[in-house]
């Protein structure tokens, strides 16, 4: 057994004569020491470089360097992201990890920067392995559930679970096969169960195209579960990029798609339509060939849309996109100039975001009032390249809608008629039960306007850069026209009624066009989420209660009575922090208790303008009221003191996302700011109790994964989309939500960011 014996004889000489090498043992001894001063230093950049010189060298070191040399790394990729020096940032990763290569710290941390930075699918690569290592790891596993959420949305397990969406689909496709469409390509191919109910029906030829790595790489393993994985070529490819020969070997005769959205051009089906029928689809049928083969011919699924609309009134929409109130926590609003949503549909469309947002409108809470019939806004043929191609440039369509019901204008609610073919079509109206939410156009401009049985509302209706544009510019009320949209170049042309005073119509034309030019300049854009919380009064006056009690608390501590004018000196000013995310009034509302100087952490200028504007409006001093992000360097900074010799007063933290989740590392940030406190100082909130019960909800299971073969038509589909499900929903509004309490409420955890503490406890919740 001579071999046996040489090869540990040969590893044991080896490991004596590394051992004994005094030059490497010295290097390694004096680099060891030099990144642990360094690091005392604060100089992470060469304190890294001599941690990676001492573990390439001396390997045994790992476990004893690790904790140390992952803060090193940390600390240096946060410098080297202040400093936008993004490349170096992943080049000190990918040498970490060639040491470390199963430290899921590290991979963690990897995968946070790349999220931040927008690469979801690679992101989602480093939280799978770091959980893979260690699947008790509580900071991973989240971030895989958050990044989970954007790779593959939660409306791909509702369109999965459709079943008589996907049998609707399943027939027209059949139908076309069978009557001679023997090549198929499935645009945005997802899961893959388009392609596969082609090749199911005797399609001979079947391509699939993806954009997203995730979904590409899932349906190419639902394809091979399936047996057809020799059937079905999927390209990870945009549909606009393919070419013929070069991804597929001559034009197809069939083009299925589902790539629309709630407002039906979204996703760019029209884009994608034009090109496929310019590139990869055979010619269409004309009334020439209509008796010639069909397999000469090319066409699409679906064959066309009829877009349907109405006006309503909604209190949840208004709330969500306009201010709806004239005081918040004791502050008058009446200076702050036009305040609403980015989602409009604007004459200048890079000021939004889109012209429409989503909702389903059986559940939103407060229902919803219809002030118009529904009426045809838009048709469509998606098998006609040319009217697909002079969409964008058709002339606005101005439709006059008789109201019949009173209300305030809160939106147009727009959901489409899809034609699968001359006979299936499916409906994604507000009474349908199906997976589709309804497009919102919310409307801006008309705050208290009550429209009455008996007027008309006059709507636009256009297609400018391929989205669907809707908006109420007027309502006709006994003869006369009152304008709503001040963006809109709309005038009365037809039967002008005439005014019976010239100069009175011109001066409030005249007054009309100041009142424009000033709106455009005095307007400012919350996002949806900040609207709602700016509508929220008893969440302001819940705080200015809070903040009342501790700043009246405070000053009879420090100063022992009061200065001239009822105010403390100004050396004896309180300092209170707001780093709230996003837009916050927090600011202002402790800047008006007198004596204290707030600082706000928001960052946009005109939303500054706007807090600005509310303080002089309400009597506060600008001397009172600062703007924290621009003092410190970046909002890694953020929570430190206001300067050397100050401690803050207060400090508001931002603790709730807006979907319903704790902030992630709230207890951290708590912490390093009990430390920035003065004595007798404060972090609000002061505690978060989570009240949790338990519910049976066959809404909250379709949503969150494939239930079953059934609904994918006996496609094996549902283990791979599902290892996407994630147990927590966010956004969920309890009281529309479908299900059956099986349990009273009850206080599951208790989080007090002021004593950083977290607990479990028993007490009921008292209603």
């Amino acid at each position: 057994m001579p071999n046996t014996n040489a090869r540990p004889k040969h590893s044991r000489r080896t490991r004596r004569r590394r051992r004994g090498d005094p030059a490497r043992d010295e290097l390694v001894s004096s680099s060891l020491q030099s990144a642990q001063q360094c690091l005392l230093n604060q100089d992470y950049g060469t304190a890294f470089v001599h941690y990676l010189l001492v573990l390439n060298l001396a390997p045994e070191f790992k476990d004893f360097a690790q904790e140390s040399f992952r803060f090193t790394l940390f600390k240096w990729a946060e410098e080297l992201d202040s400093l936008g020096r993004i490349q170096e940032l992943f080049d000190c990763y990918e040498q970490a990890l060639e040491i470390l290569p199963a430290d899921e710290v590290i991979l963690n941390s990897m995968g946070e920067h790349l999220f931040r930075m927008g690469f979801r699918d690679e992101a989602a690569g480093y939280f799978h392995k770091a959980l893979k290592l260690r699947p008790e790891f509580p900071e991973a596993r989240e971030n895989f559930y958050r990044v989970a959420n954007w790779l593959v949305e939660r409306w791909h397990f509702l369109m999965l679970n459709d079943h008589g969406r996907n049998q609707k689909y399943q027939q027209a496709i059949q139908k076309a096969v069978q009557s001679g469409c023997s090549t198929v390509l499935d645009i945005g191919t997802g899961t893959g169960i388009l392609g596969m109910c082609a090749k199911q029906a005797g399609a001979a030829e079947v391509y699939a195209c993806e954009l997203s790595k995730t979904m590409y790489e899932l349906a190419c393993e639902v394809v091979t579960a399936n047996g057809m994985d020799g059937d079905i070529k999927i390209l990870h490819k945009k549909s606009l990029e393919m070419e013929v020969p070069t991804d597929i070997p001559h034009r197809v005769s069939l083009v299925v798609t589902e790539t629309v959205d709630a407002g039906l051009f979204g996703e760019g089906i029209i884009e994608s339509l034009i090109h496929a029928w310019h590139h990869l689809l055979l010619p269409p049928k004309s009334n020439e060939n209509t008796f010639g083969e069909q397999s000469a011919t090319g066409r699409v699924i679906p064959a066309g849309a009829t877009v349907f609309a109405m006006a309503v009134e909604c209190p949840e929409i208004r709330r969500h996109h306009r201010l709806c109130v004239t005081e918040v926590g004791g502050l008058s609003m009446a200076a702050c100039g036009e305040i609403h949503s980015p989602v409009s549909c604007s004459s200048e469309p890079e000021e939004s975001m889109e012209p429409y947002t989503t909702e389903r409108l059986s559940r939103l809470p407060g229902g919803y009032t219809a002030l118009t019939e529904p009426f045809t806004a838009l048709t469509i043929d998606f098998n006609n390249v040319q009217e697909l191609e002079g969409l964008s440039s058709r002339e606005v369509q101005r439709i006059q809608l008789p109201v019949t019901q009173g209300g305030e204008l809160d939106a147009l609610a727009v959901w489409f008629q899809l034609h699968l073919d001359e006979e299936s079509s499916l409906s994604t109206g507000p009474q349908e039960d199906t997976c589709w939410e309804q497009a919102i156009y919310p409307v801006h401009s008309t705050k208290c306007f009550v429209l009455k049985p008996g007027d008309e509302l006059i709507v636009e209706v256009s297609c400018r850069d391929a989205y669907l544009r809707l908006s109420g510019v007027a309502v006709l009320r006994g003869g006369r026209h009152i304008h709503l949209d001040n963006s809109s170049s709309w005038q009365p042309s037809e039967n002008p009624v005439p005014n019976p005073n010239p100069e009175a119509e011109l001066c409030s034309a005249l007054a009309c066009l100041q009142t424009n030019q000033k709106q455009s300049i005095d307007s400012c854009l919350l996002e949806c989420s900040e609207m709602a919380l700016l509508n929220n009064t008893d969440y302001h006056q819940s705080f200015r209660s809070a903040l009342d009690k501790l700043i009246s608390r405070l000053k009879v501590r420090q100063h022992g009575g009061v200065g001239t004018a009822g105010f403390p000196p100004a050396s004896g000013l309180l300092y209170v922090l707001d780093v709230s995310e996003g837009f916050s009034l927090l600011s202002v509302l402790a800047a008006s208790q007198g004596g204290v100087k707030a600082f706000s952490s928001v960052e946009k200028s005109k939303q500054q303008d706007v807090l600005k504007k509310l303080a002089h409006s309400n009597g506060i001093s600008e001397q009172l009221l600062e703007f924290w992000l621009n003092r410190v360097e970046d909002e890694q900074g953020m929570l430190q003191r206001p300067s050397g010799e100050k401690l803050w007063s207060a400090i508001i933290l931002d603790c709730v996302e807006t979907c319903g989740l704790i902030r992630q590392k709230l207890m951290e940030k708590a912490s390093l700011a009990r430390c920035l406190l003065e004595e007798g100082g404060h972090i609000f909130p002061e505690r978060i109790v989570v009240h949790g019960m338990l519910v049976e909800s066959d809404t909250l299971l379709r949503e969150s994964a494939v239930q079953g073969l059934e609904p994918t038509l006996g496609f094996n589909i549902a283990p791979f989309i599902n290892q996407f499900t994630v147990p927590v929903h966010v956004f969920l509004d309890f009281s529309t939500l479908e299900c059956r309490h099986l349990s009273e409420a009850a206080g599951a955890l208790c989080s007090e960011p002021h004593g950083c503490q977290f607990q479990l406890y028993q007490q009921r919740s008292q209603g």
